[in-house]
């Protein structure tokens, strides 16, 4: 008998470190089936924040780990500010990935406390998180190379040129169904649209100019962003846009579990924090963020472009406004295409 228990030792330690893996597992797997409350988690020293791990200028995972861009500096600003004013320490922050079609399940199950992720506010995703915000607002715009003389208007595009974006994205039908003549290549993502531009297979490279212009900061000099407005009066889906409009205007939000009210109205009171401007003047903490994200020049030309007599354009959001989502929109003009 004593000569079989020596050999079953290692097997049952082995068997022990396997089990106790196993309810380690079952233990997280079970904290993370409830949303969770960001004030809570606060309090308690150590927050789960969620951005993308793949978009320069918004949230990017470098090399040694640590997430970069301005999503995430408004995230741990919120964190930060809040751990402040409730009288605690600053809790540990943990990042976590959070895919566009995997963002509202990790809030309703509890693995992230929050999601900054190029996440726009919409009717339909209020049914399902909370928001605040919104603490930006992006327009859909065109990605061309810098030395590209021809394309410096969206109509530029109507004589063959190839446009890039995600297979299945709604920028890109839209952009097809205003100038048929656009050639439109699908890629996976706009990483590889990016990378086509570089080496001329494309044109151009259409989504929220905001994520443009993360990628032209990241290789300055290659690129430019061009504005996209309506060309001429048009029926999109039932609703009439008029000349000279931008193209969907997204407004970005910090998305949270539902059942948290106190939890958003603060996170909304820190973004108007960051969005102050200095008592002694100069720039907010926001558009120190944003500048250093984007670059100043592409700062410089949106508060060029919402300043301008007549603009359709907006620069700084209002945290905790959510009218936009009431907004009425035009019906088309009986016979109107």
């Amino acid at each position: 008998m004593n000569t079989s228990a020596g050999p079953l030792r290692p097997r049952r330690l082995g068997l022990l470190a396997a089990t106790l893996a196993l309810l380690t597992a079952l233990l997280t797997a079970c904290g993370d089936s409830g949303p969770r409350d960001l004030l809570a988690d606060i309090r308690a020293g150590h927050v789960m924040l969620g951005t993308k791990y793949d978009q320069p200028g918004l949230g990017l995972q470098n090399p040694g780990g640590a997430i970069t861009g301005f999503d995430a500096a408004v995230s741990v600003f919120v964190v930060n500010t809040l751990a402040d004013q409730l009288g605690v320490a600053r809790p540990q922050i943990s990042w976590k990935e959070t895919p566009s079609a995997q963002r509202e399940t990790f809030l309703r199950n509890g693995e992230v406390d929050t999601i900054a992720a190029s996440y726009s506010i919409t009717a339909d995703r209020m049914k399902k998180v909370d928001f605040a915000g919104p603490y930006f607002i992006t327009y859909q715009g065109l990605l061309v190379r810098a030395d590209d003389d021809g394309l410096n208007s969206l109509t530029d595009l109507a004589d063959g040129k190839k446009l890039c974006s995600v297979a299945g994205s709604t920028p890109a039908q839209n952009v097809k169904a205003q100038l048929p003549g656009v050639q439109l290549q699908e890629y996976d993502s706009y990483s590889s649209c990016v990378e086509a531009l570089r080496r001329g297979k494309v044109d151009a490279t259409t989504t929220d100019e905001v994520i443009l212009a993360g990628y032209a900061n990241r290789w300055q000099g290659e690129f430019k962003l061009v504005s996209m407005t309506y060309p001429r009066d048009t029926c999109v889906k039932g609703t009439w846009k008029t000349a000279g409009e931008p193209f969907s205007t997204e407004y970005y939000g910090i998305g949270m579990a539902q059942d948290f009210p106190e939890a958003v109205e603060r996170v909304n009171q820190a973004l108007q924090l960051m969005m102050s401007t200095p008592p002694g003047g100069g720039q907010s903490v926001w558009e120190r963020d944003l500048r250093e994200a984007l670059g100043d020049t592409t700062v410089d030309d949106m508060i060029a472009r919402a300043d301008a007599p007549g603009s359709q354009f907006r620069f700084v959001p209002t945290p905790g406004d959510l009218s936009f989502l009431d907004a009425p929109s035009t019906p088309c003009p009986e016979g109107a295409e």
